[in-house]
């Protein structure tokens, strides 16, 4: 062997190269299963009584949405009714109020016509027209 070559071997042999260190394992330890199996009673419970919440609840939705349905109806029929008794009302109030209804009312009342018309003026007091006064007899 050479100078070199033997150089070479008593530096590798000065100097060993580190060599990874495995890894320690793992703790592993055993774990059992459950003694006792989760029972499911509960959760069927649990859902039973949403579902039957949400039943009831939808039910008495229902039914307080017909009964609404109902008391519209009627009150519909109501202000129906009202508002035919309004316009026969005012129908008759339309009637009354026409001049011959309202002459046929003075008359009975005792009232006559006048025969001519008349007005005062206001700023000087002067009488304007011709009034005259009524006949007594109609």
């Amino acid at each position: 062997m050479s100078a070199e070559a033997m150089a070479r071997v008593s530096a590798a042999r000065a100097y060993p190269a580190a060599r990874p260190q495995p890894a320690p394992a793992p703790r592993l330890r055993l774990v059992r299963a459950p003694q006792t199996a989760r029972t499911r009673v509960p959760f069927v419970l649990a859902c039973m009584a949403v579902l039957t919440l949400a039943l009831v609840s939808a039910l008495l939705l229902n039914t307080q949405m017909a009964q609404g349905a109902y008391e519209k109806y009627g009150l519909t029929n109501e202000l129906g009714r009202l508002n035919q008794d309004a316009k026969d009302l005012q129908a008759q109030l339309d009637q009354k109020a026409s001049p011959a209804q309202l002459a046929a009312a003075a008359r009975a009342l005792g009232m006559v016509p006048a025969d001519g018309t008349g007005w005062v003026r206001v700023a000087d007091g002067t009488v304007q027209g011709s009034p005259a006064p009524a006949a007594a007899g109609g």
